[in-house]
């Protein structure tokens, strides 16, 4: 663990300049919204897209959109989806586990397909529209692309779990490095879909990272309070990533099943999950995490055998069968303007 009286170096600063050291993490699958973006950033922090799971040109509607909302900042965070070999055996044995689930909403499990989630079209979006922050998860891009958008005058960052990855991502040409720790709700941005996620806390995994590097650091997972912010800025971190605490605010895109969930105790709490997309991922605990116990790692065809349950699910406000990702502070999570949730997470 961390020793508290060591003397940590200062941080290195981002940038770009922030009033305060908040990151309002992207997160797929709605409640990211231009609306809640622009908030974040007026709040003096840094407002992101979530790029992953939209077409390009809704991506590029929402990044035009959050542009008439604020003149401050903005970030846009796509998926680096790697080819995988899946293997066709286990992904049968699995619809055929998913087909009672399919029967009794009255669906069709979805078609185990791969795509790279138009990655070359959502770059050319990334050059036209530029946003003043691009970053990449599930994988690090080429140096190539990374040296590109430097060159644009597009800070680029990358989300690592490890000290190996956080290397990758420098070699590479990353300007920043968002460590996301084992805490963090939604997809865990492991590289290698098939590893197991590291357990390493948050503060350690920060400082570990910090002495390999010299890349300026935004930390994040399982930060729900003031007091966590801090503790997290002081390990040397210039800034903290948040996506759970903002999920209740008034600009969130969170459905309104997600948003009663996160406050309903029939929840006590969060687990991670292969078993709706393929990648480990962190929500609350249900029924279908629970007999869904998977170690497939073939995403995003899981993501895609997975979908028309989720949407069932969510038609029928089942709340025992849907993705309702959460990190471990998700009891901490307040509605209110996102300003507000900001303001009182900044020390």
């Amino acid at each position: 663990m961390t020793d508290p009286s060591a003397v940590l170096p200062d941080p290195v600063p981002l940038p770009f300049a922030l009033r305060r050291p908040i990151i309002g993490a992207p997160m797929a699958g709605g409640p990211s919204t231009p609306a809640l973006a622009a908030a974040v950033t007026d709040a003096g922090g840094l407002g992101f897209l979530a790029g992953g799971n939209k077409t390009p040109q809704q991506l590029a509607d929402q990044i035009a959109t959050t542009r008439t909302l604020t003149s401050g900042l903005i970030g846009v965070n796509l998926f680096v989806v790697s080819a995988n070999h899946a293997d066709e055996d286990e992904l049968e044995a699995y619809r055929q586990e998913l087909q009672p689930d399919a029967d009794r909403y009255g669906v069709e499990v979805g078609a185990p397909s791969w795509d790279d989630d138009a990655w070359h079209a959502k770059l050319d979006v990334i050059r036209d529209l530029g946003p003043d922050v691009v970053s990449f998860t599930f994988d690090c891009p080429d140096a190539d692309v990374l040296q590109e958008l430097n060159a644009l005058g597009i800070h680029t960052a990358v989300t690592v779990t490890s000290t190996d990855e956080a290397r990758t991502a420098a070699e590479r040409g990353a300007r920043i490095l968002i460590v996301q720790g084992p805490d963090a709700g939604g997809h865990r941005a492991t590289f290698d879909p098939a590893a197991e996620p590291g357990t390493e806390p948050l503060p350690d995994l920060v400082t570990a990272i910090r002495n390999t590097t010299d890349r300026p650091l935004i930390a994040g997972g399982g930060i729900s309070t003031r007091t966590q912010v801090r503790a997290i800025l002081d390990t040397g971190a210039a800034a903290v990533q948040v996506g759970t605490a903002l999920l209740l605010a008034d600009e969130a895109g969170t459905t309104p099943a997600h948003r009663s969930a996160l406050q309903d105790p029939v929840f006590t709490e969060t687990k991670v999950t292969r078993a709706f997309t393929g990648r480990p991922a962190r929500g609350l605990r249900n029924r279908f995490m629970d007999d869904h116990e998977r170690n497939d790692h073939a995403y995003p065809q899981i993501h895609h055998m997975t979908a028309p349950l989720r949407a069932a699910a969510a038609a029928h406000n089942d709340l025992q069968a849907l993705h309702l990702w959460a990190g471990t502070g998700y009891r901490h999570s307040r509605s209110g303007p996102a300003a507000n949730i900001i303001a009182d997470l900044t020390p």
